[in-house]
């Protein structure tokens, strides 16, 4: 997989391309900034992503900006970006995603079924009383 990676010289390198895979520094600045016109957006995005500039994206963004790429089928700037840092990522289905809030929603309940059992037998005993 990871030849397949193309070469990025920097993380903004790898942004750079998912910016540019989702249309361009100005369609996506105006999804992280939409208080500011397209312009303006634009162009503080393309300051985050100059390495010679104090502007920075703040990572919940770079998150963003990854997120909007996989959705539009450009994960190789992610996959780079794993790889960099020491790991082997992969796309993870709809299905896989499911899966997974399916069971945090299942365990949820059954803690939640739980506490409401214990706090009903507390009020039953009268140990305890809710306000």
């Amino acid at each position: 997989m990871q030849a397949e990676l193309p070469f990025y010289e920097s993380p903004e390198d790898a942004l750079r391309a998912a910016v540019q895979a989702l249309g361009g520094a100005k369609k996506v600045g105006a999804l992280l900034w939409p208080d500011l016109t397209i312009d303006n957006a634009g162009r503080k995005l393309l300051d985050c992503l100059n390495t010679s500039r104090s502007e920075k994206l703040d990572v919940s963004q770079v998150m963003r900006v990854f997120s909007l790429a996989r959705d539009a089928g450009c994960d190789e700037p992610f996959l780079w970006f794993a790889a960099g840092i020491g790991y082997e990522a992969r796309p993870v289905t709809r299905d896989e995603q499911v899966d997974r809030l399916t069971a945090v929603i299942e365990a949820s309940s059954k803690t939640l079924s739980t506490a409401v059992a214990a706090l009903e037998r507390l009020q039953r005993t009268g140990i305890a009383r809710v306000v």
